[in-house]
């Protein structure tokens, strides 16, 4: 891999090996769950009505901002980002650290469209093994963005007062 990544990133910068693990442990894991999802004889849903699909992808967002942007999060970063600065409303930016494996991971933590897709991932395999419990949490992360969104609009409509 170490010739491929000169070939690919002039500056020998990019964990190809790294991220070849973890998109294999992305698909393992995703086989293993069909694997026994089929064992278990858990039956697929027919079809995933637009509700659902908009409840997921609203806790997938929130899931993905919790692990990748919160401060109180930021102990299962640690050991593979630095903080570089503060953002908004309580998050912070985090960049990776380290070589191989330990910067992919860094580079996954730091980047909340990168674990939207094993937020993502987790939860669809959820929905399919408990879609009252996984409509629930997913419930409860929506109502999280809500709060979120209207926080900003009270924010925002402070700061246009005092304008």
């Amino acid at each position: 891999m170490t010739t491929d990544a000169a070939h690919y990133d002039e500056r020998g910068e990019v964990p190809l090996a790294g991220y070849a693990v973890l998109a294999s442990a992305f698909a393992a894991g995703t086989g293993a769950f069909a694997l026994l999802a089929r064992q278990r004889g858990v039956r697929l849903p027919e079809r995933v009505p637009p509700w659902d699909v908009v409840l997921l992808g609203t806790a997938t967002y929130k899931a993905s901002r919790l692990l990748a942007r919160d401060k109180v999060t930021s102990f299962m970063r640690a050991p593979f980002t630095r903080r570089i600065g503060e953002g908004e409303a309580n998050e912070v930016l985090d960049e990776p650290r380290g070589r191989g494996l330990r910067r992919a991971v860094g580079d996954l933590l730091s980047c909340p469209f990168c674990v939207s897709a094993w937020a993502a991932g987790t939860l669809v395999c959820s929905y399919a093994a408990a879609p009252r419990l996984t409509r629930l949490a997913c419930g409860g992360f929506g109502a999280l963005t809500v709060a979120d969104w209207l926080q900003y609009a009270w924010t925002w409509t402070q700061q246009t007062e005092e304008d």
